[in-house]
């Protein structure tokens, strides 16, 4: 694997709790991986997470990827709004049930509010499927811009029966 030259730090969740969970996130971590000026550098365990919202609805298979890239923000969201096209993914319910879903939690140290990215991801430090798998591939010390350092948010917010899956 290359990094790419000058490519800044960001993190990405996957989540999925349609079909077949494990596949579509182990296929979009490859789909990620291969993207045109984007290396992967660390990626979590598999975790199970209940959904948040709607109840009737499968467990989620959630994992965080870190990635070096040269792609600006919006760039990479594109990019993996078109992974999660590719998987079928629809919204037409707020926290409903989903193939895929791929969110930029982190990019470098950046604050992002534009209207179709905010970073850190709004929902970031009240998540435990997102605070424990990004705990596995950060710096112990991770700042999260805006909020606290990542221990401190996971003090904060419980496993709540999370819990890591074999692949």
């Amino acid at each position: 694997m290359t990094l790419p030259k000058s490519g800044v730090e960001a993190y990405i969740g996957l989540g999925s709790n349609l079909e077949d969970s494990v596949d579509h996130v182990s296929r979009a971590r490859l789909e990620i991986a291969a993207l045109p000026g984007v290396a992967e550098t660390a990626f979590s365990p598999l975790y199970r997470s209940t959904p948040v919202g709607p109840q009737d609805q499968p467990d989620y298979v959630n994992a965080v990827m870190r990635i070096s890239t040269e792609l600006e923000p919006i760039a990479l969201l594109r990019q993996l709004q078109q992974i999660e096209n590719q998987h079928g993914r629809l919204r037409s319910i707020r926290w409903g049930a989903r193939t895929l879903d791929l969110d930029v939690l982190l990019y470098a140290q950046q604050i992002i509010n534009e209207p179709d990215l905010i970073v850190p991801h709004q929902e970031l430090s009240k998540r435990a499927f997102v605070l424990y798998p990004l705990a596995d591939v950060a710096s112990s010390g991770l700042i999260i811009p805006g909020l606290d350092s990542l221990p401190q948010l996971l003090a904060a917010c419980p496993p709540d029966g999370l819990r890591k899956i074999a692949a």
